[in-house]
């Protein structure tokens, strides 16, 4: 029998302090064998005739109870297993709740999902005002609700309009917030977290709160059906129809209101069974399998070399981004260089702007900032340069510029010292061409802006070193970001893969299709933001670069529409000069954007819609899938998965789908073979199959199922 997660410890003042430490495990979740642990423990200590109460806390240093274990999902064969789960689990939380003696939850670090659950069940709740400390319903991220009573429990203990709001967005709130919310009843320095709960046990079992005259207020049946649409209206708008979780989680919570606690956790546990079975949650899931084993992979045949100070060359947007992520994100010392002092101190500005915006919110105090701060420095030479183990290179797209910050690299930094370029489209073969220590020279491609995109590129070229290319992961895992190997082929895999999609909503546009008409055809099937508004965001120009270089390493089929250099003659780069496709006025709608028409007459076009939005999306998208498969093909990136979660971080692929591999297994090759011979029919020889997708839909074969063979 393998040893209990469930340790209980009675203190001479009759409090049971019962330590929360799963066996072999960093992270605290919770088991459907676990069960029988937590009933025992409560026996163990319910046979004190003395007892005063409870303690739950974390045996863990950084977390109290992360989460569920996903795993046990996945191993449900129908809606029926995947119910039964979540009843065990509200029959746990529900003998916690009827406890006749106080239970007090003392949260450290992450608390989530079921683990919030558990303290919701408990009957009260301290937290410790730590940076790692963060409560919340993440399962709506994973296509599933709360399943251990956190619909039911969530609403009463804090109100409706604000318990929807965190379950339907799977926020993750900060102590203080989570206090100011009355999630906790008090948040206090690690140091004293336990002493705090013991006090609170003390205290005796507090009562149900009083609810709040605005509580009482939304309990009437019209002003509920009012806030219940309100929500829903906003959340169709943010999914587009695409995550089923949502309408379910409305719906349960809605039923706990109206028909009592015992309805609403018989529906909760229903729906939690149903959802679980949902092509939507299965491709949310593997996302969460595949980016969680991506972070633990070696992806080298070799040690890193110790990270102690990082160089960035270059202090333009990505420049200050990247020392944004290295200086607050890793926490190493980064000296930066650019031809001009006015460059440093914009890369300065990036990182202060970000830490007094934490100033503002009150997570962090303006001491702090200086001390974060302290890490970045920066100059116009080579000062400061000669100890760095990393060298991030983050100038203009120009082989010759960056062969020459190779050289410079070489002459003032150690030999050892790595060069990674954050380049676009360069081959990283002809950046290190004429280098002495080829072997030290990689690629390193982060996705603006740098400190909220997830994504970075790693492109070793054929010269680079093994110990190179583990020392660089390690450095982009530190930095906060999820690395993705690729070859060093034109373009790389993301950029590669989004040129067509993008070539191809530019050839819709000049059919006559209306520039909003596009945007909200690819909104609609699942992207954060329409192609041409992406294009605008981006910038025109910096598109319009890769284009040709993809032109000449693949042919004709990345030929961008001669209308793109009207577009660029006209001056228009998109939201950085306030001219592209959309007018950057400021408007008194914010977030309500408005195409310039201006540009219909650019391009000589009146604008109709003529086609679908679902015959826009499927245009674009195939022209997506069909090269993301050649990327596999040709060795580009490694595996199917490594092009799922590089689509789904790098450019916003619908996660709802799993990535573009996972969608095209879910819709079958044969279907998507089928569906490019159409649209070549009617659009032209771009849309060929290539050889790989016709092979697996004769064979009857898909992705994942190929690679495991």
């Amino acid at each position: 029998m393998s040893p209990s997660a469930f340790h209980l410890q009675m203190r001479l003042d009759h409090v049971g302090v019962i330590t929360i430490d799963v066996p072999g495990e960093k992270m605290n979740t919770l088991r459907a064998e676990f069960v029988s642990q937590i009933k025992a423990v409560l026996a163990e200590a319910r046979s004190n005739p003395q007892l005063a109460g409870l303690v739950l806390i974390s045996g863990k240093s950084d977390n109290f109870v992360a989460g569920a274990d996903i795993s046990m999902i996945a191993k449900c064969q129908t809606a029926e297993e995947a119910e039964a789960l979540a009843r065990q689990g509200q029959e746990v939380m529900a003998e916690i709740a009827a406890l006749p003696f106080p239970v007090v939850a003392a949260i450290h670090g992450a608390c989530l999902g079921g683990g919030l659950e558990l303290a919701l069940a408990c009957s009260a709740r301290i937290c410790s005002l730590d940076e790692k400390t963060r409560l919340g319903l993440p399962e709506v991220q994973l296509g599933l609700l709360p399943g251990s009573g956190g619909t039911q429990r969530l609403p009463k203990l804090i109100g409706v309009p604000q318990a929807l709001p965190l379950i339907l967005s799977g926020k993750q709130l900060r102590a203080k917030q989570a206090l100011k919310l009355g999630v906790v009843d008090d948040a206090v320095p690690l140091s004293i977290l336990l002493e705090t709960a013991i006090a609170q046990v003390h205290k005796g079992k507090v009562l149900r709160r009083e609810l709040t005259l605005r509580d009482r207020i939304m309990q009437a049946p019209m002003v509920r059906s009012l806030l219940f649409a309100m929500a829903k209206r906003q959340t169709d708008s943010k999914t587009q129809g695409n995550y089923p979780a949502t309408d379910r989680i409305l719906q349960v919570v809605r039923i706990g209101l109206e028909q009592g606690s015992n309805a609403g956790h018989a529906a909760e546990a229903r729906a939690f069974g149903q959802l679980a079975m949902t092509p939507e949650s299965a491709a949310l899931r593997s996302l969460f399998f595949a980016s969680t084993a991506i972070k633990k992979e070696a992806m080298a045949d070799a040690e890193p070399r110790p990270l102690k100070h990082i160089g960035v060359l270059g202090g333009g947007l990505m420049g200050g981004g990247i020392a944004s992520v290295t200086a607050l994100k890793a926490g190493s010392p980064v000296r930066i260089k650019d031809v001009d002092l006015n460059g440093v101190n914009h890369a300065l500005q990036y990182s202060w702007d970000l830490l007094s915006q934490k100033v503002k919110r009150r997570q962090m105090k303006p001491a702090e900032r200086q001390q974060q701060m302290a890490r970045i420095s920066g100059g116009t030479d080579y000062q400061g340069f000669s100890h760095r183990d990393v060298v991030v290179e983050a100038v203009f797209e120009d082989l010759a510029l960056k062969q020459q910050m190779v050289a410079e690299v070489e002459n003032h930094c150690q030999p050892q010292t790595i060069f990674a370029s954050n380049t676009s489209s360069l081959p990283i073969g002809d950046i290190a061409a004429n280098a002495q220590r080829p072997e030290n020279v990689i690629g390193l491609h982060y996705f603006s802006p740098v400190d909220k995109m997830p994504l970075v590129e790693v492109i070793p070229h054929a010269g680079t070193s093994a110990a190179t290319l583990a020392t660089t992961v390690k450095l982009a895992r530190q930095q906060g970001k999820t690395a993705i190997v690729v070859a060093d082929r034109p373009g790389f895999y993301v950029n590669r893969i989004l040129a067509p999609y993008i070539n191809e909503a530019m050839r819709c546009l000049l059919e006559g299709e209306p520039v909003e008409h596009i945007d909200r055809a690819l909104v609609k099937f699942g992207f954060p933001v329409g192609p041409l508004q992406l294009l605008d965001e981006v910038g025109i120009d910096v598109g319009s670069k890769i284009s040709p270089i993809l032109k000449q390493a693949y042919g004709e089929r990345f030929s961008a529409p001669e209308a793109v250099n009207a577009i660029l003659a006209d001056g228009r780069k998109g939201r950085k000069n306030k001219k592209g496709f959309y007018l950057y006025t400021r408007s008194r709608w914010p977030g309500q954007r408005k195409v310039d028409d201006s540009l219909y007459t650019l391009l000589n076009i009146k604008p109709l819609a003529k086609q679908s939005e679902k015959q826009i999306a499927e245009r674009c998208v195939l022209m997506m899938l069909n090269e993301a498969a050649r990327c596999l093909d040709e060795g580009v990136i490694r595996s199917a998965r490594d092009g799922d979660i590089a689509a789904v971080f790098g450019i916003g692929f619908p996660p709802f789908l799993g990535g573009p591999f996972h969608y095209m297994d879910q819709r079958g090759g044969l279907d998507i073979v089928n569906t490019l011979r159409a649209l070549m029919q009617q659009q032209g020889e771009r849309f060929v199959p290539c050889e790989a997708l016709m092979t697996m839909s004769e064979a009857q074969t898909n992705f994942y199922t190929s690679a495991q063979s």
